[in-house]
């Protein structure tokens, strides 16, 4: 087992929930935040941030990266080795983007690098998930396209579970395009699961079962008519969107340009407007506006969907 000195590992932004699959659905983004981990020649840890944002990044012990490239060793009963952190930001913090996962999947693939790649990729997978807390995030992160997570089946003759997940590929049309459009606002985690209701109906689980298995052929097929219907939600949505200044507004003028629907990425701020190639410029310009005129800026852009997931180089000293 080899020892590596260096390693830059590039994880992609991640948009989860998609409508009807809250908490288990998720895809890959062409936006990404690199790691790079160097060992330490002077035996010290040191954390360095660039890019946007990066004044509001933490380079101490606290340091999510860093939490999982400790959490990593810990797992395999081996001290840390020193090193050098330095993180080049591309994705948004807490816009719903899927931040925390890059931290996560780059600190864990980073360690399982420089260690000698000690553990499986579906080990890291699982410790992942772990430290998330959930799957729809840090899967399609770290491999990449759009994912679908659910728990696995627990084996009666061996009493115990053989995989604590099966994660199955969603395929998605080339004909779709993601819009994301990202305001000057922030909304936490925490506040967006405190205004969801603890108990649903059997009417709203029932509908979003349906919309959720529609989202998928519509996904792979890329029929409008589909998607338009899927892309709704009663299980999340509804309650969120009050938290979110001119939801209704950029919704509307989303679906006015052509988009077949808009969505909350993750858990907010970001919204996420699925359309089609021809529509796409129209349905950019109309959330950038209608979110002006409701007083907030946002960056509105096109984006694709990243097929590799996180990946590591190594890198010469």
């Amino acid at each position: 087992m080899s020892v590596v000195s260096c390693t830059t590992i590039t994880v992609p932004a991640t948009t989860a929930n998609l409508g009807p699959g809250f908490d288990c659905i998720g895809a890959a983004l062409t936006l990404y935040n690199k790691f790079k981990f160097t060992h330490h020649s002077q035996g010290r840890w040191v954390i360095t941030v660039t890019g946007a944002e990066a004044e509001r990044v933490v380079t101490d012990e606290s340091n999510l990266l860093y939490q999982a490239f400790v959490k990593f060793y810990e797992y395999i009963e081996i001290s840390p080795p020193f090193v050098q952190i330095d993180i080049s930001l591309g994705v948004p913090l807490a816009k719903g983007l899927g931040s925390s996962a890059t931290a996560i999947v780059g600190g864990l693939i980073g360690a399982n690098v420089l260690a000698g790649e000690p553990l499986s990729q579906s080990q890291l997978l699982e410790l992942a998930i772990a430290l998330e807390g959930h799957p729809d995030n840090v899967v399609p992160a770290f491999l990449g396209g759009c994912r679908l997570a659910a728990t696995g089946v627990e084996n009666q003759l061996l009493r115990e579970k053989e995989s604590l997940w099966e994660i199955c590929e969603i395929p998605w049309s080339q004909e779709i395009v993601l819009v994301v459009a990202i305001p000057d606002f922030e909304l936490s985690t925490k506040e967006a699961r405190q205004v969801l209701p603890s108990e649903v109906s059997r009417a709203d689980a029932i509908f979003n079962m349906a919309h959720l298995g529609l989202l998928l052929r519509g996904l792979e097929t890329g029929k409008g008519d589909w998607l338009r219907t899927a892309l709704q939600d009663r299980l999340h949505q509804p309650y969120r969107k009050v938290l979110i200044r001119g939801y209704d507004a950029v919704n509307s003028a989303a679906v006015g340009a052509g988009a077949y629907g808009l969505v909350i990425s993750g858990a907010g701020p970001t919204l996420l407007a699925l359309t089609d190639t021809v529509h796409a410029d129209a349905v950019v310009i109309a959330m950038t506006d209608a979110w002006l005129r409701e007083g907030v800026k946002a960056e509105v852009r096109s984006l694709s969907i990243d097929t590799q997931g996180a990946r590591a180089v190594l890198n010469q000293l």
